[in-house]
């Protein structure tokens, strides 16, 4: 677990610090730089930013981005895809979109990029504009910002913080970038927003029960364990409960439940199998479908673990294919 900070910590200004109005300074954007974009121009550019501001037209970039930085957001997708199929609704991830403040310039005061975004009761994208007003009505239930390079606490934070973000998870993947600092340590830290500040929490109030030590390692496994299985099950029957749904109320899981209950089915296993490859973003081929008559005596619970441990469309096969797997 990373250190903790708590609200007004490694801040200039301390708990009173005001984000907007303090001057703003690179060294509040650890591993980042500036570059100057004026207003007139925001709209136009296409790289990624942190962070920008009309008043001085300056941009906070962190290029290049790599690897290690992209996949926990991307990993955070997925997994609140299974977690979204128990819970019987779905769940939206909008990934880096931008979040703005209107004010007085033109066309916006203020723009922030998060490496994800989450809405739980997900609206239709027409609901949406191009951007998303943090003063507006639709504020994501998550944040997920991932330091791989960078320190999202400093002024990040306070701007989450500040605009009244309900939950902010900070990522410290396993993997380290030479330039994080060694007192950095990997872990998530999960900042929820009680009378206007941010505590530390051990569980997520968004997706209930989810731990962050729970979280960080569904994040950074190469392959899904069952302790994590387990937690998106669990997570998201607890979800279920509180809107009244369930797994019955999502199609595709219905589907497939019904195809499993029809005894010695091979085909209904297979294709809840494939779905969820398809739900981990695990790209299939025609060789599956080619194979997959030759494993029609796979046991349903060896088929669906296999799934879930495999990084890639052969090595499901190759675990498919390992003799203590069959049906008696």
């Amino acid at each position: 677990m990373s250190e903790p900070v708590e609200p007004g910590q490694g801040r200039p200004g301390g708990a009173e610090f005001d984000p907007e109005k303090a001057p703003l300074r690179v060294s509040d954007f650890p591993g980042c730089q500036t570059i100057h974009i004026p207003p007139e121009e925001i709209e136009s550019h296409e790289g990624r930013l942190e962070y920008w501001e009309a008043r001085t037209g300056t941009a906070i970039v962190c290029e290049p981005v790599s690897p290690h930085h992209e996949r926990p957001a991307t990993r955070l997708s997925g997994l609140t895809r299974l977690i979204a199929a128990s819970r019987g609704a779905p769940i939206e991830t909008l990934g880096a979109s931008d979040l703005v403040r209107f004010g007085n310039v033109l066309p916006f005061d203020r723009l922030l990029q998060a490496d994800q975004i989450v809405f739980l009761d997900a609206p239709s994208l027409k609901d949406f504009a191009t951007k998303i007003d943090v003063d507006g009505p639709l504020l994501p239930d998550v944040v997920l910002e991932v330091d791989y390079s960078t320190d999202a606490r400093r002024r990040k934070l306070s701007l989450y913080e500040f605009w009244g973000f309900p939950e902010v998870w900070i990522e410290v993947p396993d993997i380290r970038s030479e330039s994080q600092p060694q007192s950095r340590l990997p872990g998530t830290a999960i900042h929820v927003l009680e009378a206007g500040r941010f505590r530390m929490a051990d569980k997520s109030r968004a997706f209930p029960g989810w731990t962050a030590a729970d979280i960080h390692r569904a994040l950074n496994e190469d392959a899904m364990s069952h302790r994590t299985s387990e937690a998106l099950h669990r997570t998201g029957r607890a979800l279920a409960k509180r809107s009244d749904a369930g797994p019955d109320r999502d199609p595709w899981l219905r589907r497939h439940r019904d195809e499993g209950r029809i005894e010695g089915r091979a085909e209904g296993r297979w294709s809840a199998a494939v779905a969820v490859l398809s739900a981990r973003g695990i790209e299939t081929t025609s060789a599956l479908a080619e194979r997959s008559a030759g494993l029609s005596d796979l046991a349903a619970e060896a088929l669906m673990q296999a799934a879930l441990e495999c990084r890639t469309e052969e090595e499901f096969l190759d675990l498919c294919a390992a003799p203590q797997r069959r049906e008696p």
